[in-house]
């Protein structure tokens, strides 16, 4: 059996990728292999449209804000890929979300030595002072576990994805299907429910886009220098030691900077194209504001209902793309009865220790860290790209503490 690993991390999307870049460039060697079921490296294809730009600053890439001096960054990749003049000339910070993901492939090519492709890590057990799980045909053995699930689509109670029914993260891979429809539903107010009605309505130009929505209209994301703060890594700090009244306050407060809100740009670039149809007297964009989608059946039929006035509307709908977001994956799934040695605090939520532990019982010697699922205790930035660099360090340097702690008592019992 091959020697136990300082470190598995299940799951390899942006937040592991970028803790597999932390293992290669650390002083000395650590012992570390992640496992993703996917045959490749993938993060939100179903939505790189071709013109939808980050809505994060490429200096909040997978290394700058932890080593600014490291081969690894986004400016690193566009010098790779003899871009670095042009995108310095074009002065934006936010790069296309096409060229991020190439640059995502590429740093994942990079660390590819770490990862383990296609194979699905299976149950959890304790194995002495770490764990120990089947991944594909072997045997894994490791003192600390990282855990990076992502995000689970959410659909509204009731609803199926079938055919005519998906979830916005399936938009491109499904769309190529879909043959000269006449009537598309997109059901959102956040940037992606905003994206899907601009790419069905100018992709089909026959098509009858509705957007549905309860609020009034598109609301902008705040974006501006001081709200900002809410995803500096300081601000974890005092996120985590706040009580939990403050807490909820501060979620509050900005959930504006990313919930359910889109760029400006685009909302007025629909507004105009609402306009314009209006003017020319031909409107097939049409935005339904205080309103929901009810009826829905798998055939594609629905009604869109006004929430003022009850007003109904029968739509018989080519396809209807729910553009309504994600709920974190359950960390401790793949933990299976270990789970219930995990501790969880009054409202049933995991209590996670400042450096991202998962508190455990006393039989657990082990790490088990986690990539996401800490918005309830590190805040806001729990599952974005803003603070993966710098969490992923925290991460490393917690790991490679308790790997030391664990191995002096045993050094010193063979001096």
């Amino acid at each position: 059996m091959e020697p136990v690993l300082d470190l598995a991390g299940i799951g390899f999307g942006p937040s592991n990728l970028a803790l597999a870049i932390a293992v290669e460039e650390h002083a000395r060697p650590v012992r570390a292999r992640f496992f993703e079921r996917q045959a490749r490296f993938g993060w939100h294809r179903g939505m790189l449209l071709e013109d939808a730009t980050m809505q994060v600053s490429f200096l909040k890439d997978l290394v700058t804000l932890r080593n600014p001096t490291s081969t690894f960054s986004f400016l690193c990749y566009l010098r790779d890929r003899g871009r670095l003049v042009d995108f310095v000339n074009g002065k934006n910070l936010f790069p296309l979300r096409r060229e991020f993901h190439d640059y995502f492939e590429w740093a994942a090519e990079r660390v590819a030595h770490h990862v383990s492709y296609g194979v699905e890590a299976g149950m959890v057990q304790v194995d002495g002072d770490g764990f120990e799980f089947v991944a594909g045909e072997e045997t894994v053995r490791a003192r600390n576990l990282v855990l990076a699930t992502g995000l689970e689509a959410n659909l509204p109670e009731g609803v199926e994805a079938g055919e005519r029914i998906w979830h916005n993260k399936d938009l491109l891979t499904r769309v190529e299907g879909l043959k000269d429809p006449r009537q598309v539903v997109v059901v959102g107010a956040g940037q992606s429910a905003a994206e899907a009605v601009a790419f069905f309505h100018e992709r089909f130009p026959a098509a009858e886009v509705h957007g549905v929505f309860a609020r009034y209209g598109y609301s902008p994301a705040d974006d501006s220098s001081f709200a900002n703060r809410i995803f500096d890594p300081a601000a974890v700090d005092d996120f985590y030691g706040a009580p939990e009244e403050v807490k909820q306050r501060l979620m509050g407060y900005h959930a504006n900077t990313n919930y359910g809100v889109v760029d400006g740009d685009l909302i007025e670039e629909l507004y105009r194209r609402v306009y314009r149809e209006k003017v020319v007297g031909r409107q097939r964009l049409l935005l339904h504001n205080t309103s929901r989608l009810t009826e829905v059946n798998s055939d594609g039929k629905c009604v869109i209902e006004s929430l003022a006035d009850g007003g109904q509307l029968p739509v018989d709908a080519d396809v209807i793309v729910y553009a309504t977001g994600y709920r974190p994956a359950d960390p401790v799934r793949v933990l299976g009865g270990l789970a219930e040695h995990c501790e969880r605090d009054e409202r049933g939520r995991l209590k996670v220790t400042r450096d991202y532990r998962v508190v455990t019982g006393d039989g657990i010697r082990g790490g088990i860290y986690l990539q996401g699922g800490t918005e309830h205790t590190h805040g806001i930035t729990s599952s974005l790209l803003s603070n993966t660099a710098v969490r992923v360090g925290e991460i490393l340097e917690s790991v490679l503490r308790r790997v030391r702690q664990t191995a002096e008592p045993k050094l010193q019992a063979v001096q």
